[in-house]
């Protein structure tokens, strides 16, 4: 089972009174076990009575719900590790499911998928990387990360060296330098504890310079597989999230005359990944300074480029032709000036908007080629599926970014990504479904509107299309098909005519 551990979780743990804390623990030591009231409110200390009341005070919820919750996570987790010969029957019973039949309802209502089909998709991205090459390229330059080796007893230091081994290598991948300088702004620690079934794989990172520890991780049950690459790979994508997200936050807090080329680009970032009007007009103002520091900036020639392109595919811009062409200036630029797998995926975001699949399949291919764990290129892969007209392809690898980063600013738009694709393969309720989750990510994102409206109408959902139809009207009040048109991405012919009648049938004008 493998946990990711954000730091407002680990607050809000600290909120709770002692008892809760203790029972909560206790199910997380034994998922698999169904624990009776009486024997939680032993654990706590309490009565089973005060105990039930404290949890619906402080969790909302009670403390069989919550087990069961923890349940299906440990479930859900070790399948998403895809471990070698997993089934999903020794899954259900190894997190307390005796009955395999209804642990499978219950999963697929609560994750949208059945247990066979999230460890088929396992399956899957072992095997794609498993035949991607091996190619390292030079760090972006970021602040070089403290990893040295993973604590553990003697018997487990073997497997330790190896972890550690295979996790410096996707985090290289990444573009992420490792070392041990002292003077390094973040430091990972890892640590190997317990025996046996109880082993536990626990890595930390550390801001240096204020403390405070910004990401974690915990592996359960999975140090005896061989599997070690890909665990190594998943962790490295969840930190790589987490590395980015700290040094947009440095480069936040630094006053704006003391900023360099890489600190504009990485305070533009949020606003070029918000897709929103606003964050994508801030963000290009700062662009446009890194790019007069820098011309050859990657970084920031990529974002420009997608940023550009955004103000037509999300109506941000009555002057469509002009950013284009924009757009693809700058993307062809940035292909000249990058190898690191982050700059690639960003690229191959532009050049899919811009239409040029083929070449953005070849961009995004280079870039899971140097990092396979690069949860922005899976996702932008789906996107040249959906458009390719293969929903079934773009849902795994939609998915499959989605399990690399589900707190990525981008998550909401793999999910987006996903309502799509079952619109295109006629699934229209579970196509709304799929965009109102993204959608409630991510309310910003009012653009969502101009399929997720189609979806509603085509699914029969008459009430919900009509106030779908209104946030569109209401974000673009001067909005037309034409526009619609004009703006939309480069989606099947087929699919872009039911989109356009849906939305004439229900009031846009032409």
């Amino acid at each position: 089972m493998v946990l990711m551990i954000a730091a407002s979780d680990q607050l809000s743990n600290r909120l709770l009174p002692r008892s809760v804390r203790r029972a909560v623990d206790a199910m997380h030591a034994d998922a698999g076990h169904t624990r009776s009231v009486t024997e939680l409110a032993a654990v706590a200390g309490v009565s089973s009575r005060t105990l039930q009341r404290q949890f619906l005070a402080f969790l909302r919820k009670t403390p069989r719900t919550m087990l069961r919750d923890i349940s299906f996570e440990r479930a859900r987790h070790e399948l998403l590790q895809g471990s070698p010969g997993a089934r999903v029957m020794d899954v259900a019973q190894r997190s307390g499911f005796p009955h395999c039949g209804r642990f499978s309802v219950e999963y697929r209502r609560r994750y949208g998928e059945t247990p066979s089909q999230t460890l088929k998709r396992q399956a899957f991205f072992i095997g794609a990387l498993g035949s991607m090459r091996s190619s390292f390229v030079p760090s972006r330059g970021w602040p070089t990360l403290a990893f040295g080796q993973i604590e553990a007893a003697p018997e487990n230091l073997e497997i330790a060296a190896s972890i550690a081994d295979d996790l410096g290598m996707a985090l290289m991948r990444a573009g992420i330098s490792v070392g041990r300088p002292p003077s390094a702004r973040y430091n990972l620690l890892g640590a190997i504890r317990g025996s046996g079934m109880q082993t536990r794989l626990i890595f930390r990172l550390i801001d240096n310079g204020t403390g405070r520890q910004l990401w974690a991780h915990r592996s359960d049950g999975v140090l005896a597989d061989a599997a070690e690459t890909y665990l190594a790979t998943r962790i490295a994508a969840a930190l790589h999230s987490s590395l980015r997200a700290a040094e947009i936050d440095h480069a936040l807090r630094k006053s704006r005359a003391d900023l360099c080329a890489d600190e504009f680009a990485l305070r533009a970032m949020p606003g070029v990944l918000s897709l929103d009007a606003e964050g994508n007009a801030r963000a290009l103002e700062l662009l446009h300074r890194a790019m007069e520091l820098d011309p050859t900036h990657a970084l920031a020639t990529a974002l420009a480029a997608w940023a550009h392109i955004q103000r037509v595919v999300y109506h941000f811009t009555a002057e469509a032709q002009q950013e284009r062409a924009r757009a693809f200036q700058l993307a062809q630029k940035a292909r000249g000036l990058s190898s690191d797998p982050t700059v690639l995926a960003v690229i191959g975001n532009a050049l899919t908007l811009l239409g040029e699949l083929d070449t953005a399949d070849v961009v995004i291919s280079k870039a899971l080629s140097l990092d396979g764990g690069s949860a922005w290129a899976w996702g932008r892969s789906g996107w040249i599926d959906a458009y390719r007209g293969d929903p079934v392809s773009a849902i795994e690898r939609f998915k499959i970014s989605l399990d690399l980063a589900p707190q990525d600013p981008l998550a909401f738009n793999n999910m987006v990504g996903i309502g799509c694709a079952h619109f295109a393969a006629g699934n229209y309720a579970e196509a709304a479904r799929w965009q109102q989750r993204g959608l409630i990510g991510h309310p910003s994102a009012n653009w969502v509107h101009r399929t997720l409206c189609p979806a509603y109408v085509l699914a029969g959902a008459k009430s919900e299309a009509r106030r779908s139809f209104g946030a569109l009207r209401e974000e673009y009040p001067q909005l037309t098909l034409s526009e619609v048109q004009t703006g939309m991405p480069p989606l099947p012919e087929a699919y872009r005519n039911l989109v356009v009648d849906a939305l004439h049938g229900v009031g846009l004008p032409d």
